[in-house]
């Protein structure tokens, strides 16, 4: 592993406190007394900011450079991280800095996924992004438990905020001096813009990827937001408790499957591994189907180890079929993230009817990335196996 591949890890795992903002809802809504509704806005200001800034950050790193985009993300998580810090009057703040930090990691995505291709040895790409989707993981997992240790430990719950601008305050001056050779653009800087970001969409294989993408997200965060509810429903789990075992067995198969990625792309090339994990998944989805509730909640991790991998290999695969146009892509795909604000709602309608009807969405969507795997195989053109 390449030494100057180490910071852009940290930036990952600092990707991952993102999630931390679902876990700060209840102190929110106690500390300042609102409606659910009103607290809910802290999640939503968070996939608002990849719907509106994705494809201008793409279009920055076009023109700017990727480490410049890198450096200006790290500037507004850690100004957005300071504004709690210093005061938490009123609820308004709480949501700017959000949505600032929203913004920021946002620019975080887009350009820290394809920068990985940058920082790479030849052929790793696809292994070293994947290997930085389970460091966010982490960042992710531990993110819910930093609030309630911060609290324990005697100080105010926006305490956290103070340890997540220590750490990229830190990861900021690391990137800022970092040296690395990026990819050219293929298109003059000044060109690059949100009509030449859309226009690669007219390509089929880009438009099948960034939906691949789309609809993966949704799926992940669908099954994350409904997998308690289904237990309950099905085996008469209690909600609150036994329940969320399942979404437990989901989360930990989420990071053993995407270390487990990083070390199976030593050795087999990414399309190759498309392949399986897709089929991984709709296997996995499909045993959810099944009356039994060991088979069940096997099931329910087989699936968390196929959804690790998708992102990081439909984005390693469609970045190394066009390097040369690697932020509008990363732009388009980032923006894609979105699908996790609009699958999950279209499940719940659904759940009305029967949770378990609301099951066929992920598998349907799972049928189609199997689809798309099988596609992108049969394509030419390199494809970063190991070597």
């Amino acid at each position: 592993m390449r030494m100057r591949t180490v910071p852009i890890f940290v930036v990952f795992f600092i990707m991952g406190f993102g999630d931390a903002v679902g876990t700060l809802v209840g102190f929110v809504q106690s500390e300042f007394n609102i409606s659910p509704a009103m607290a809910g806005l802290l999640p939503f200001f968070g996939f608002l900011a990849f719907g509106l800034f994705s494809v201008p950050f793409g279009i920055m790193g076009g023109r700017k450079g990727k480490k410049y985009v890198l450096v200006f993300a790290l500037i507004l998580i850690t100004l957005g991280e300071l504004i709690p810090v210093i005061s938490i009057g009123r609820y308004i703040y709480i949501l700017a800095a959000i949505f600032l930090i929203g913004v920021g990691m946002t620019a975080l995505q887009v350009a820290g996924n394809p920068i990985m291709r940058d920082v790479s040895a030849e052929g790793r790409f696809s292994r070293n992004l994947t290997f930085a989707q389970f460091i966010k993981s982490i960042g992710s997992n531990t993110a819910p438990y930093v609030v309630p240790l911060v609290v324990a430990l005697g100080l105010a719950w926006n305490g956290i905020f103070t340890i997540y601008a220590i750490v990229a305050g830190i990861t900021l001056v690391v990137v800022a001096t970092m040296k690395f050779d990026e990819t050219v653009e293929e298109e003059p800087a000044q060109t690059v813009s949100v009509r030449s970001s859309f226009a690669l969409l007219k390509e089929p294989f880009v438009l099948m990827m960034v939906l691949g993408i789309f609809f993966y997200v949704g799926a992940e965060v669908g099954l994350n937001s409904w997998i308690a509810t289904f237990l309950a429903d099905k085996f008469g789990f209690d909600l609150e408790s036994m329940a969320t075992l399942g979404i437990g067995f989901f989360l930990t198969a989420l990071a053993i499957g995407r270390l487990f990625g990083s070390i199976v792309l030593n050795f087999l090339s990414p399309k190759k591994f498309f392949l399986y994990t897709s089929i991984l998944g709709v296997v996995g989805i499909l045993g959810m189907f099944t009356g039994s509730q060991t088979l069940v909640l096997i099931s329910i991790f087989l699936t968390g180890l196929a959804f690790g991998n998708i992102f990081p290999l439909i984005f390693s695969i469609l970045i190394d079929s066009m390097p040369e146009r690697s932020n509008e892509l990363s732009g388009l795909m980032v923006m894609a993230i979105v699908g996790g604000a609009i699958i999950p709602p279209i499940m719940g309608l659904i759940a009305t009817t029967s949770i378990t009807l609301s099951f066929l969405i992920p598998l349907a969507i799972f049928l189609y990335i199997t689809v798309l795997a099988v596609y992108s195989g049969g394509r030419k053109g390199a494809d970063a196996a190991a070597g």
